[in-house]
C-alpha cells in the first residue's frame, strides 16, 4: 500500500522566529533597537508566548542580547563570527561549485538562471530584503545542485548569521548589481561543466564579498556606538 509523506506544518513560534530574524537581517530591527514581548505580539498579531520562545531562540543564537534595565535589544553583527564564517565559505564554496559543475542536470541549470534573473531583478528594485532572498536562494542553490548533503547542512547552520552581514552590502543597490554579475560567472562557469573555473570564480566572489561587507559593519558598527 503507498504511504504518503507527510509535509511537517510550521509551528506558530517558528513563523513568529522567522518574521524576526527577517526584521533583523533586513535592518527593520537594527543593531541596539530594544524589543519588548508585547510590542512584537501585537505588531505580529500572535499571543506573547509564541513571541517570548520565538526571542529565547533568538538569544540563544547571539541574535538578541539582555542589557540589564534596557531590557532586551538587537546584537550587534558578531565580527569574530562573521570572519570566521568567511574562512568557511572560502574553503566550501568552492568544492560545492566544483560539484555542481560535475552534477548538475539541465532542469537544474534552469533554475540556476531563472533564480540569477530573479536576483537582476530585485538588484534593480529599491526592496532590500527582496536582494537579500535573492541572494540566500542563489548561493543555497549551489550548496544542494552540488548533491553534498553535509555542505547544505554546514552552511545552513551559519547562513543566517552570513545573511544579516550581507544585508548591509545588499542595502545598495549599486554594489547588488555587481554581486549578480558575479553570480552570472559563476552560474555559467557550473553550466558549461568547467569545475575548476566554478571553484576560481565563487572563490574570487567570496573575497570579494568580504571585502565589500567589512566596510558597511565597520560603518554600522559606528553608528550603532
Amino acid at each position: 500500500m503507498p504511504i504518503e509523506s507527510l509535509q511537517p506544518q510550521r509551528t506558530l513560534v517558528d513563523q513568529v522566529y522567522d518574521r524576526i530574524l527577517d526584521a533583523i537581517c533586513d535592518g527593520a530591527l537594527a543593531p541596539g533597537q530594544r524589543v519588548t514581548q508585547d510590542e512584537l505580539a501585537a505588531s505580529l498579531q500572535v499571543s506573547r508566548q509564541p513571541v517570548m520562545a520565538a526571542l529565547a531562540r533568538l538569544r540563544l543564537q547571539g541574535f538578541l542580547v539582555e542589557r540589564g534595565r534596557r531590557g532586551l535589544q538587537v546584537a550587534a553583527v558578531d565580527r569574530a563570527r562573521f570572519d570566521a564564517i568567511y574562512e568557511l565559505r572560502s574553503a566550501l564554496e568552492p568544492l560545492a561549485a566544483a560539484l555542481a559543475a560535475r552534477r548538475a542536470g539541465r532542469e537544474q541549470i534552469e533554475r540556476g538562471r531563472a533564480l540569477v534573473e530573479q536576483g537582476r531583478r530585485a538588484a534593480s528594485r529599491d526592496d532590500a530584503q527582496a536582494r537579500l532572498l535573492a541572494d540566500v536562494a542563489f548561493h543555497s542553490w549551489i550548496y544542494e545542485t552540488s548533491g553534498n548533503a553535509l555542505i547544505v547542512e554546514t552552511m545552513g547552520t551559519h547562513w543566517q548569521h552570513l545573511r544579516r552581514a550581507m544585508g548591509e552590502v545588499l542595502r545598495h543597490p549599486e554594489l547588488a548589481g555587481a554581486v549578480w554579475s558575479e553570480h552570472a560567472a559563476i552560474l555559467e562557469a557550473i553550466a558549461a561543466g568547467d569545475a575548476e573555473a566554478a571553484a576560481q570564480a565563487i572563490r574570487d566572489h567570496v573575497t570579494t564579498a568580504h571585502a565589500r561587507v567589512t566596510p558597511q559593519l565597520q560603518a554600522a558598527a559606528a553608528e550603532s556606538t
